[in-house]
């Protein structure tokens, strides 16, 4: 095939392929689209379809149209993940600070512990979890962020699923993800620290929020209709200024974001944004991600450290929520529902965990690990709490 020609039929596949199996299987009660879409990624990899038909997946993937399509991947997920620093409500947040910080701070210390745990098992059977390039600290925080994290976007569509998305008990939920998605990202920040270019990786900081005010001022001045134009170049300075003073595009990406407001835009019409974006350019984003597992270890070692994972990261945000629960004194039933929802993994923690392969602090088998841990992780949570939410009143 030519280049073009094998660039094509990768996009039929990836655009064609999960959603066929998702409405075949009439699996849309239980999982969006985008799960699938995960799940595809790594089935179209290189560890189960390029081992069962080689000659087809080189013929198909090769390094022109993987190039291509890692190009297609960037741009996606920095625009996903500049919307998902839009989707934070610190507003709302400080308006029930007492109930909101001692909640996201139980929700993410206790899965993250558990993980930092799970880590150190890992290591203590071998070196090759490691990435080339990191650091034991790095490592073993990277994997214990990577069991704390919240999926905010994705936890949108699942309470949109639910229908308990505008109600309150949905709104607090995303106020307890939205503050522990913010700490997430200062925690990557801090990981991707480098000493030998600390003061370019400052001096980006600096110069960030000098730029910041300004920013923000011209945004608020212009027509609704003008503000897209506006914030999709601030995305793109930041994330080049981030990836260059070595930091990662990503950590510029959601800093461009968080920095934003939700309320500049009108809601239905970034509601579509963000769902045009799942639908056009995301599900590169998976194959692309699909194509950096690997089971050269053997699946059944990679399975168990997934489900090694996957327990500290349900029963440590279990705990966690429980624990938070207790001290507020929630109404019976609240716990476990938010326990689950706030568990929901997907893409933020692969996005998380691709940042962390890039820059080869993990090993590709962890990162492999990582995924699957988070697939599954994302989908249990709406069989999990469906039967939760008819038990308990909408309010």
């Amino acid at each position: 095939m030519s280049a073009s020609e094998s660039f094509l039929a990768a996009l039929i596949i990836i655009f064609s392929v999960p959603y066929l199996v998702w409405r075949g299987l009439k699996l849309e009660a239980w999982a969006p689209l985008a799960i699938v879409q995960i799940v595809g990624g790594v089935v179209l990899g290189p560890g189960i379809l390029g081992a069962l038909a080689p000659g087809f997946h080189q013929a198909v993937f090769t390094p022109g149209t993987i190039g291509a399509l890692s190009g297609i991947a960037n741009w996606a997920v920095m625009v996903f993940v500049f919307l998902a620093g839009c989707e934070l409500e610190l507003h709302d947040a400080w308006a029930e600070r007492r109930d909101a910080v001692t909640t996201a701070a139980l929700a993410l210390v206790t899965p993250l512990l558990a993980g930092i745990l799970a880590a150190l098992v890992l290591l203590q059977f071998g070196a090759q979890w490691a990435g080339a390039d990191g650091a034991g600290w790095q490592v073993v925080l990277g994997t214990g962020m990577a069991c704390a994290v919240t999926a905010l976007p994705i936890l949108v569509l699942l309470l949109q699923k639910l229908d308990i998305l505008r109600t309150g008990f949905g709104q607090r939920i995303l106020r307890y993800a939205s503050l522990d998605d913010l700490a997430i990202w200062a925690v990557l920040a801090a990981i991707l620290l480098d000493g030998r270019r600390l003061a370019m990786q400052l001096g980006f900081l600096v110069v960030f929020a000098a730029v910041l005010p300004f920013y923000r001022r011209l945004v608020a001045r212009v027509p609704e209709q003008d503000r897209w134009a506006l914030a999709l170049p601030w995305l793109l300075l930041c994330a080049f200024g981030a990836d260059y003073s070595g930091l990662h595009f990503m950590v510029g990406a959601f800093l461009a974001g968080a920095v934003s407001e939700r309320r500049w835009f009108d809601a239905l019409r970034f509601d579509q944004f963000r769902e045009a974006v799942l639908l056009v350019v995301m599900p590169v984003f998976f194959l692309s991600t699909g194509l950096k597992t690997t089971w050269h270890m053997g699946g059944v070692t990679i399975i168990a450290a997934a489900a090694l994972l996957l327990a500290a990261s349900v029963l440590g945000k279990l705990a966690g929520v429980g624990l938070a629960a207790r001290l507020l004194r929630w109404p019976k039933g609240d716990a476990l529902a938010i326990g689950w929802l706030l568990q929901t993994k997907a893409l933020i923690m692969i996005i998380f965990a691709n940042v962390l392969l890039d820059k080869a602090i993990i090993s590709a088998d962890l990162f492999t690990a990582l995924l699957l841990m988070a697939v599954a992780s994302t989908a249990l949570t709406i069989p999990a709490v469906r039967p939760m939410l008819r038990a308990r009143p909408v309010s």
